[in-house]
Parts: structure tokens; sequence; C-alpha cells
């Protein structure tokens, strides 16, 4: 996406389109893999690096206000950030620490609101072990049981 694209998109939102702004929203359309705000600034630092942590922050919270992106919360030690701001749910591997996105049907999200409520945003998190981590498990034990 173009940094003229982005810029529209953050204006189309009511969010002043910074360099910090256009910066932060563009990796995360870039790149799907639920980083942390620490990575983001790694990643950023090279190309921008007058770019501080708590610009980073300041820019994930204009975001994430305007529900350009939302934060992934599914693990206490650490928050991620998702540039994805579409209901969806997430699985977090407990072997490789992958965070995998799944798709949720909406009369599915209607179903789980109590009624009389309504709902704004739908976070569904799930822990587990993710297929290729179980795959490799029973490679793993089937090898050591041929031993």
């Amino acid at each position: 996406m173009t940094t003229h694209e982005l810029a529209a998109m953050l204006n189309a939102r009511g969010v002043r389109p910074t360099q910090q702004r256009i910066a932060v929203y563009g990796y995360l359309m870039d790149h799907s893999t639920h980083p942390t705000a620490d990575t983001i600034y790694h990643a950023l630092a090279r190309e921008y690096p007058t770019f501080s942590r708590t610009t980073i922050y300041n820019s994930l919270r204009a975001l994430i206000e305007a529900r350009l992106i939302r934060p992934v919360l599914i693990d206490a030690e650490e928050q991620r950030f998702d540039g994805n701001p579409l209901d969806h749910g997430h699985f977090k591997c407990v072997r490789c620490g992958e965070i995998y996105d799944f798709d949720l049907e909406a009369p599915v999200l209607r179903q789980m609101c109590p009624p009389g409520f309504r709902a704004e945003i739908q976070d569904v998190y799930y822990t587990g072990v993710c297929a290729d981590c179980e795959a490799a498990f029973r490679i793993d034990i089937h090898c050591s049981e041929g031993a």
C-alpha cells in the first residue's frame, strides 16, 4: 500500500496522517505476524532513526482509537497488534508461540453476545498447539517408538 493510500485511510477515520502514524500503520498492513510495539520500533528504527518507543506507542494508540488496527491481548505478558480491524479470532500456539488468525461468522458472533447487549468489538482467543507443532510432535513420537 502506498503512503498516499495509507494517509487517505487515516484521514477517512479522522486521524491526522503524520509520518509516524503512516509508518506504523504501513508496517502493520505489510506484516500480519501480530508484532509487539517493540518489534515495530526495531523494524522502523532503521528507516526512521528519530522515532522513539513513545512515538510508536502513541501512534498505535491513535490507530486503535480510530479502529484501524486492533490490539491482540492473547498473552498477559505482551500486547501485540493486528492490522486487520475486522472481527476474527486468534489462536496462539503454546509450543512455537505463533499467533494465527481464523474467521468468525457473523451469526456465531451474534449468538455469543448476551441478549439486549450490543457488542462493538468481539475478541475470541484460543491457545493450544497449532497443526504444524502437532504434526511434528506425532512424528517425534513415531520416530522414538521405532528406535
